[in-house]
């Protein structure tokens, strides 16, 4: 296996959670509207999200709106996991991340060695943010 690269959907917000997510993490966002494609869409799909990409570095992350007539079903079973590079970039990005959404627990030295937290966003994307702590001795 290569990678496994996340994919999100949203019902109608894609545009605007990967635009926040960009903004954020000063990333290259490609957004794609059902009206770029061919296909027979309904005219109240045609400026919704297709696909769309967000790209740094390595990173990529994906996503779309629902296809018209298929609702977005919300559950518990998907959760990005944010390794970050330093002790400044996760103080700097959990905070932002959390604007709007709900902190599940907070930034803490956690047992095993690093500085953790778990938070949803504001379009109910769940998060967890890791940092891994200098080894002290």
């Amino acid at each position: 296996m290569k990678e496994i690269t996340p994919y999100l959907n949203f019902e109608g917000a894609a545009r605007e959670a990967m635009t926040f997510y960009a903004k954020i993490l000063g990333a290259e966002l490609q957004l794609f509207k059902f009206s770029d494609f061919p296909g027979d869409f309904p005219p109240e799909a045609k400026d919704k999200i297709m696909h769309a990409t967000l790209s740094k570095g390595k990173t990529l992350l994906m996503a779309s709106d629902t296809q018209p007539g298929v609702p977005l079903q919300h559950g518990n079973d998907t959760w990005m996991f944010m390794d970050c590079e330093s002790l400044e970039e996760i103080e700097q990005l959990f905070p932002m991340f959390a604007e709007g959404g709900a902190v599940k627990m907070p930034l803490h030295d956690a047992f095993w060695g690093a500085r953790f937290g778990v938070l949803r966003d504001r379009f109910g994307v769940g998060w967890l943010f890791s940092f891994d702590l200098p080894k002290q001795g």
